[in-house]
């Protein structure tokens, strides 16, 4: 299980495709370089001689390939630096891992990483005899072109990801597919209530507590293992902390209640609990609408002043939200395949979502009318799309919200509007409501 942990940090890490793309390039460069050795020789007649370069003339090509190669590289390492300076000082430092992250940022450093090893190897194992005729010329040059081609795609893809609207819009779709594997793509039993006298029995059993073996933040969860493993051990174990939770080494993290006397094999549960120094998508919803979150409440700072923006990422957080609330369900028991409760764990609640999504804006823009009123159709929006548990959240918060706009200092325009979102979010909800001036 230790290696699954690992696997993910390696897969997760900035270096990783690189490193492939290396790899690849070492291989490449063998098979290259037996055409050349083996191959070429036999079959030089039959090949057209533009395809077939000398060794003097292939040097001459190499140092400059790898000069232009070293070139495209540095200038995309310097976009990289522009454009997380950017993030950290106008959206938010918690966005650096989007970029950072994006597939095709590692492919393109990857592929420059394959062109420059591919070329400069090649230069390393060229012999010494100046008129003989290679192949590995002609694939260099074609190497040169797809890095060219992928400096390009880089520029491109930089240039856009820059763009607040652009980033939003890909924080908004990668936290979408979060909700759906949380929620959609469950394979295992889940329950919201259970019966309660089975519960007690169950804990009647011996006990066992597992402290936390490091400090950080709970990255993910391996819910199917882990109850497969409960079930293999006929343990009931019950976690103490939500995913995106900080745990302090030595606090406890998780309760086993078990008939064996191994208690050291309960330690297994660490297997199952991944805990790293930054918190990550794969499963804390929370975190993907705290990077929306962010980024509007530095855009209604005074050093930017730009509420459209706020009122971008309200109207996304909304749909996040409204998506949210359409699968959302509290489960807290889970079950192995015959229906034994082998996992508990406490599900953040909806109203929970809902206050670390606007609290902060509340705070900040209370006195931006436009923001309160892009908050208020955000919470329409959630309401029209849900039934009635999730309508009854949304309007306690609803209030909340408004409670924070001192409706008698507007003026009679901004009074007029600002009333008929918070009357539309009332009939949304099917309550009713009244402003004083």
């Amino acid at each position: 299980m230790n290696r699954e942990k690992a696997w993910v940090h390696i897969r997760d890490s900035f270096w990783f495709l690189p490193t492939i793309y290396s790899i690849l390039a070492i291989i490449c460069v063998s098979l290259v370089t037996m055409v050349d050795l083996w191959i070429i020789p036999k079959v030089q007649e039959n090949i057209p001689a533009i395809l077939l370069m000398n060794t003097s003339a292939a040097q001459t090509l190499y140092g400059s390939l790898i000069t232009s190669i070293l070139t495209m590289t540095t200038i995309s390492f310097s976009t990289i630096m522009v454009v997380l300076t950017t993030y950290s000082t106008q959206f938010s430092p918690r966005t650096l891992q989007d970029f950072m992250k994006s597939r095709i940022t590692q492919h393109v450093l990857g592929v420059f990483s394959f062109g420059f090893i591919f070329v400069i190897i090649n230069l390393l194992l060229m012999g010494s005899e100046q008129s003989k005729e290679l192949i590995s010329p002609f694939v260099t040059v074609i190497v040169s072109i797809v890095c060219l081609a992928f400096f390009i795609l880089f520029v491109h893809h930089s240039s856009r990801f820059v763009q607040v609207n652009n980033l939003i819009g890909t924080i908004r779709s990668s936290t979408s597919k979060v909700i759906k594997r949380t929620y959609e793509a469950m394979e295992y039993y889940t329950f919201s209530d259970w019966n309660e006298q089975v519960i007690k029995e169950s804990k009647k059993k011996r006990k066992k507590i597992i402290y936390a073996r490091e400090s950080g933040y709970v990255q993910t969860v391996r819910i199917p293992a882990l109850i497969e493993w409960a079930s293999k051990k006929d343990i009931l174990i019950e976690a103490d902390f939500f995913v995106g939770s900080y745990i302090q080494k030595g606090m406890p993290v998780f309760y086993c209640w078990s008939d064996t006397r191994d208690e050291a094999g309960l330690e297994g549960c660490h297997d199952y609990l991944l805990i790293g120094n930054e918190r990550t998508d794969l499963q804390d919803i929370e975190f993907s609408l705290q990077k929306l979150v962010e980024i509007a409440v530095k855009a209604i700072s005074p050093a930017l002043n730009d509420p459209h923006t706020a009122v971008n990422c309200i109207n996304r957080i909304g749909s996040l939200l409204a998506e949210l609330g359409s699968v959302y369900k509290p489960n807290r028991y889970y079950a192995d395949g015959d229906q034994e409760l082998r996992f508990i764990m406490e599900p953040m609640a909806y109203e929970e979502y809902l206050y670390k999504s606007f609290y902060q804006i509340r705070i900040y823009g209370s006195k931006d009318i436009s923001v309160m009123n892009g908050v208020l159709e955000a919470l329409y929006k959630v309401a029209a799309v849900n039934d009635y548990s999730i309508k009854e959240g949304v309007w306690r918060f609803g209030v909340y919200m408004m409670k924070a706009v001192h409706t008698e200092q507007l003026d009679e325009l901004d009074f007029k509007h600002f009333k008929h979102h918070a009357e539309k979010l009332a009939d949304s909800c099917n309550e009713t409501i009244s402003f004083q001036r």
